[in-house]
């Protein structure tokens, strides 16, 4: 069947359903239609309440879809027979999955040409719900972007093409998401375009494993975002630049006397390699503009954070109104 519908495929006969709901999946879809190819369809998650007003909110993936038009479903349950005739329906020759949910066998083998996922990380590694966070938080000097045939193991299926991407020592896992996010939506293009011609490898990821244990990039828990300053300095400052900006490293200060607490997330920081005797942990501050923390191997030093129920800002507006001196972490 997939070898009698790739004989004289076009781009305008090719028809596609496309799965996906934040900013990152935006960019792949959006080449994909201003390179002439049919998407019959776009599922994305429903509309959910956000903010103070807790009003709906559509996913970005909707908004854009509904810009130009395209079929939109957004079922609340994946087996749900209605959603299951209306997938069907629209006789889809292959669908891509870019940021979404983990689909149920009824729904990926529904296409005869399969169904792509497009993953941001260099797979085998970083396999899991949150690969772009971990590469920065393990301190990784790359990653990249993968697009597979989906199977039955969550990212493990045949791998058709990669490329690579640099990761520098500034770099927070925003910028890497921007990056990979251009680089994703031009993969996905290249990929499409080769299954359309009918010529793509496929390649076995136990193959590129070597019986090794891959790195997993597993859903990120609130207690994974707290900073432990007893860690080295290299540690630290990985893991607040994998979680910046979202959903951010967090911390707490406690004033001295009173024992009152503030939560407050890091975004921003400067690494500063020296030797001290001072325990890890320790606070630092000229009152003015530095906002130092003593770690094993050094100082990091905090240059934006956000107060719980304040504006993010940088360290020297923080201490305008925050006498440092009174507090301990």
């Amino acid at each position: 069947m997939a070898e009698k519908l790739r004989k004289d495929m076009t781009k305008k006969q090719l028809r596609i359903v496309y799965m996906g709901t934040p900013d990152f999946a935006v960019c792949p879809l959006k080449y994909l239609v201003e390179n002439g190819y049919q998407v019959v369809g776009v599922v994305t998650n429903p509309d959910k309440p956000a903010g103070r007003g807790q009003q709906l909110q559509e996913s970005a993936v909707k908004k854009y879809a509904r810009e130009v038009g395209l079929k939109i479903m957004q079922p609340a349950r994946f087996r749900d027979p209605d959603f299951l005739e209306e997938l069907a329906a629209l006789k889809a020759d292959l669908q891509l999955v870019v940021a979404f949910k983990m689909l149920p066998e009824v729904v990926w083998s529904m296409p005869p040409l399969g169904t792509v996922n497009l993953h941001a990380s260099l797979l085998p590694d970083y396999r899991g719900a949150a690969p772009i966070n971990w590469a920065v938080m393990n301190g990784e000097k790359y990653s990249g972007v993968s697009t597979f045939l989906l199977k039955h193991e969550i990212d493990t299926g045949n791998i058709i093409f990669q490329e690579k991407a640099d990761i520098s020592d500034e770099m927070t896992a925003g910028d890497l998401h921007d990056c990979l996010m251009e680089k994703g939506a031009r993969l996905l293009l290249k990929t499409v375009d080769a299954i359309a011609s009918g010529d793509y490898p496929l390649i076995d990821q136990n193959g590129l494993l070597d019986g090794r244990i891959p790195i997993h990039a597993p859903k990120i828990f609130k207690e994974d975002m707290r900073v432990d300053w007893t860690c080295p300095l290299d540690t630290i400052y990985n893991r607040i630049r994998g979680l910046a900006p979202f959903p951010a490293a967090w911390s707490g200060l406690v004033h001295k006397e009173s024992g009152q607490s503030h939560t407050f997330k890091i975004f921003r920081t400067q690494k500063i390699v020296c030797s001290h005797s001072h325990a890890p942990g320790e606070l630092s501050t000229d009152g003015k503009k530095t906002f130092d923390i003593y770690v094993s191997g050094g100082i990091l030093r905090i240059l934006e954070l956000q107060l719980a129920g304040k504006k993010r800002m940088t360290a020297e507006d923080f201490l305008r109104g925050f006498k440092l001196e009174d507090y301990h972490l």
